[in-house]
């Protein structure tokens, strides 16, 4: 890196890359254009992290197997030189590291295989009229009631409830399933406090109660859902014969197993990034949309044939998923710039959405783009398994707001969350 390169580096990160800072967090895409003109690795020490803003460097390194979610299948923490977690974090690591998003091979190819069953593209296919209709009686609720706020009344309850379907949580205990959710996803934010910690631990622990007597529950009465599925799985003697509405066609061979943690990881896992992203991506493409009203009022003239390119573009013109971290495992290098085993690269996904090397116009919403190489639902072994679902239930949600609400529009400014990695709205108040 030359010395004007250098200066135009430091400069972009104690300038606009702030992420705990509300003006970023408002609209964090100026800073990722700088990052991006500056170079193609950045050290931030305030997280202790490389940031990697080009989208070429992103989707390769999301492939890359020199990279891993966990180092701790191949290293220790020390070895790695990095301190294990305090203790009182415990249940949240317990929980999280056991899930397969934490997971790299062979324990997360045995997961992902298991769990791959309920996502296939003829299963999730079969959901779509439960998705529809369910997206539809919601719409209409809030169309009688002349409105309200979007997040709470469509964006939230919708992939809540589809994911829990497929669980097989009972619909009286799904009101528990956000603030928990919310709770754990708060570690991570880059450089959580204690307070987040410790809200965390805490929904770590109650969710990990709830599902294990619910999974209790299933062992006795197994049910047409997939933690009864999963239940199966767990005994090595049995042959995983998935059945039911969720899984109509499924096989009969034996699958793997899973222990009674790595159950409980993955269903807190699914039901996490099962409603997280497409909540927020829900909220954030509304709100594109009411700021971009040219915009709005094409997809209005003609929804059958741009709702499929306009899901595709509100996912990247406002990513749910600004950034997503991997562990260096071995040496790399990033443009010239040696990164050591040991190091930690933040994937900067929101910037990656906007780069002009991979998008023309990048900063310019167009719902007819056609060439969309968007990577908000990551790449590699950890692509988003329920990426199909989630494209289901987002053009479900503004296929049936477009038909039956054809004049929605703000009641007042948008409340975003002061959250950076995971973008969202709080609140998006709207009339009919």
């Amino acid at each position: 890196m030359d010395a004007r390169a250098a200066r135009a580096a430091r400069a972009a990160l104690d300038g606009p890359f702030d992420p705990w800072s509300p003006a970023f967090v408002a609209d964090p895409y100026p800073a990722y254009a700088a990052l991006r003109a500056a170079g193609r690795v950045h050290y931030y020490e305030p997280s202790d992290q490389y940031l990697i803003p080009h989208h070429a460097d992103v989707a390769a390194l999301l492939r890359d197997r020199r990279l891993g979610r966990t180092y701790l299948h191949r290293y220790s923490h020390e070895e790695f030189g990095r301190p294990a977690p305090p203790p009182e974090h415990e249940p949240f690591h317990v929980l999280n590291d056991n899930g397969m998003l934490d997971l790299e091979a062979p324990a997360h190819t045995r997961i992902r295989r298991l769990v791959a069953k309920a996502f296939t593209p003829r299963t999730v296919e079969r959901l779509r009229p439960y998705v529809e209709g369910l997206a539809d009686e919601l719409v209409r609720g809030l169309v009688a009631d002349g409105g309200g706020d979007l997040v709470a009344r469509v964006a939230e309850p919708l992939p809540v409830a589809v994911i829990a379907e497929m669980l097989g949580i009972p619909e009286a205990d799904r009101g528990s399933l956000r603030p928990w959710s919310a709770d754990i996803c708060g570690m991570y934010e880059l450089n959580p406090g204690e307070e987040t910690a410790a809200r965390a631990v805490r929904a770590s622990v109650e969710f990990s109660a709830y599902l294990r007597e619910l999974i209790a529950a299933r062992r006795k009465e197994p049910g047409e859902d997939l933690i009864s599925a999963l239940i199966a799985a767990y005994d090595e003697n049995e042959e995983v014969r998935p059945e039911g509405p969720l899984w109509k066609g499924g096989g009969g061979r034996r699958a793997g197993r899973l222990s009674e943690q790595e159950m409980i990881s993955t269903c807190v896992l699914l039901l996490n990034a099962g409603h997280e992203a497409t909540v927020n991506s829900t909220a954030n493409g509304w709100n594109a949309l009411f700021s971009h009203p040219e915009q709005l009022a094409a997809l209005r003239a003609e929804p059958e044939r741009l709702l499929p390119t306009a899901v595709e573009e509100l996912l990247r013109f406002d990513t749910p998923l600004q950034l997503f971290e991997r562990w260096v495992l071995d040496d790399i290098e990033v443009g010239g710039a040696r990164i050591p085993r040991g190091s930690e690269v933040a994937l900067l996904f929101g910037s990656a959405n906007r780069d002009p090397a991979a998008f023309a116009a990048p900063d310019t919403l167009d719902l007819a783009r056609a060439d969309n190489p968007h990577i908000s639902f990551s790449a590699g072994i950890h692509y988003c398994i329920g990426a199909p679902l989630a494209r289901i239930e987002l053009a479900a949600s503004l296929g049936a707001l477009l038909r039956r609400a054809p004049d929605l529009r703000l009641a007042a400014e948008p409340t975003r969350k002061q959250n950076f990695v995971i973008r969202g709205l709080g609140e998006l108040l709207v009339e009919c």
